[in-house]
C-alpha cells in the first residue's frame, strides 16, 4: 500500500479521495485544503486533514502526493514534492507551459520518483481494446481520428470559480475536457506536429470560452479532429478510422458515473458489430496504476514523453486561439 495525501479537497479532489476508499494499492491518508468546509467534509470520512501543502511533505507517513489543484500551481508543487522525495501524480494538464512541464520532469527524474498524471480515459475498458486492435493492424493504418467529449456541469459552478477564470484558465473547455482527447489523441496517433484551435463563447456566462474545436496534424500524416462543449449535455464520442475498417466508442454515461460504452466496429466487405463494455471505475485503474509503479510493480503506461506532448499541445492551441492560425507543436 502506498500512503498517499490527497491535495485540494474540491469536486475533483474529494471524488479521487473516495475512490481510494477501498483501493488495495494506494491508501488516502491525508486530506489537504485551506477551507475548513473542504477538510471537513473529509473528515467526516475518517481521513486525517491538514491545511497546506507543506503539512503533507513534512509528514513522514506520506509517500506519494495527489494533486488536485489549480494548474497554475501544478508545476511548483511537482517539483516541491519530488525534492522531498515524494512520487507525484497530478490532476491535468500536468502543467500550463512546455518550460514548466520540462523542469517538473526534471526535478521527478533527478529524484527518481514516479509521476503520474489524470488522464483517466486511456484506462476505459473500450479505448484499451481500441488501442490493441488498432495496433495489431486489425484496422490497417490509422487515417482519422475523431473524439468529442462535452457536458454541462460547469453551469453549476459559482461565477467566481476558477475553471471559469479568463486569466486562470483562459481555454475552459481545454482543460475541462478537451485535454482528455489531447491525450487519447497522442497515445493512438503518435507525436502531434501542429494545430489549429477554435474557441468560442455560444451557451453560457463563461468568460473563458465553452465551445472548442481542434484540429491536430501528427508526424505520421493522420489527423484529429475534436470537440469540447460545456454548454450543452454530456456526450462521449471516439472514433478512428482505418485503411481496412473503423472503430467507434460512445460513452453511455459521464465517465465520473460510468455506466459502460457501446461500442461499434466495421472491416472491409463485413457486417457492423456492436459490443457492449460494461461499468469500469477508469479514475481509480489510473491512480492504481500509478501506485503499482511507484511501488516498483510494474511500468506506468503513461511515458513521460507524451505527458510533455500533451502540455505542448496545451500551450499551442491556446496559441492557435489568440491567432486564429495554425500553430506548431
Amino acid at each position: 500500500m502506498i500512503n498517499a495525501a490527497v491535495i485540494g479537497l474540491g469536486w475533483w479532489g474529494q471524488n479521487i479521495l473516495k475512490n481510494l476508499l477501498d483501493s488495495e494499492v494506494i491508501k488516502p491518508v491525508l486530506g489537504v485544503d485551506p477551507l475548513d468546509s473542504a477538510r471537513a467534509s473529509v473528515a467526516a470520512l475518517g481521513v486525517e486533514t491538514a491545511p497546506r501543502f507543506e503539512d503533507a511533505l513534512a509528514n513522514p507517513r506520506i509517500e506519494a502526493v495527489i494533486l488536485c489543484t489549480p494548474q497554475e500551481r501544478h508545476a511548483e508543487q511537482i517539483v516541491a514534492a519530488a525534492q522531498a522525495g515524494r512520487h507525484v501524480f497530478c490532476e491535468k494538464p500536468l502543467c500550463t507551459t512546455a518550460a514548466d512541464a520540462e523542469a517538473a520532469l526534471a526535478a521527478v527524474g533527478k529524484a527518481g520518483v514516479q509521476l503520474g498524471i489524470g488522464h483517466e480515459r486511456r484506462f476505459e475498458p473500450a479505448v484499451i481494446d481500441m488501442r490493441k486492435r488498432f495496433a495489431a493492424g486489425e484496422f490497417g493504418n490509422p487515417l482519422l481520428l475523431e473524439g468529442n467529449f462535452s457536458q454541462d456541469l460547469f453551469l453549476k459552478l459559482p461565477h467566481d470559480n476558477w475553471r471559469l477564470s479568463k486569466t486562470i484558465n483562459p481555454a475552459g473547455p481545454l482543460s475541462a475536457t478537451g485535454i482528455h482527447m489531447v491525450d487519447l489523441s497522442i497515445a493512438l496517433l503518435g507525436r502531434p506536429t501542429s494545430v489549429w484551435a477554435r474557441l468560442a463563447q455560444l451557451g453560457s456566462h463563461f468568460e473563458n470560452g465553452d465551445t472548442l474545436s481542434i484540429t491536430m496534424g501528427f508526424e505520421n500524416g493522420t489527423t484529429a479532429l475534436l470537440g469540447a462543449v460545456l454548454a450543452t449535455p454530456f456526450m462521449g464520442r471516439l472514433a478512428l478510422l482505418g485503411s481496412k475498417g473503423w472503430m467507434e466508442i460512445r460513452d453511455r454515461s459521464h465517465p465520473q458515473n460510468s455506466t459502460g460504452w457501446d461500442v461499434t466496429s466495421v472491416l472491409q466487405d463485413k457486417e457492423p458489430v456492436a459490443t457492449f463494455f460494461g461499468p469500469h471505475p477508469a479514475v481509480r485503474a489510473n491512480l492504481e496504476a500509478f501506485g503499482r509503479a511507484a511501488s516498483g510493480q510494474a511500468a506506468y503506461p503513461v511515458t513521460r514523453d507524451e505527458m510533455l506532448s500533451n502540455v505542448r499541445s496545451f500551450e499551442a492551441i491556446q496559441r492557435s486561439i489568440k491567432s486564429g492560425t495554425i500553430e506548431k507543436i
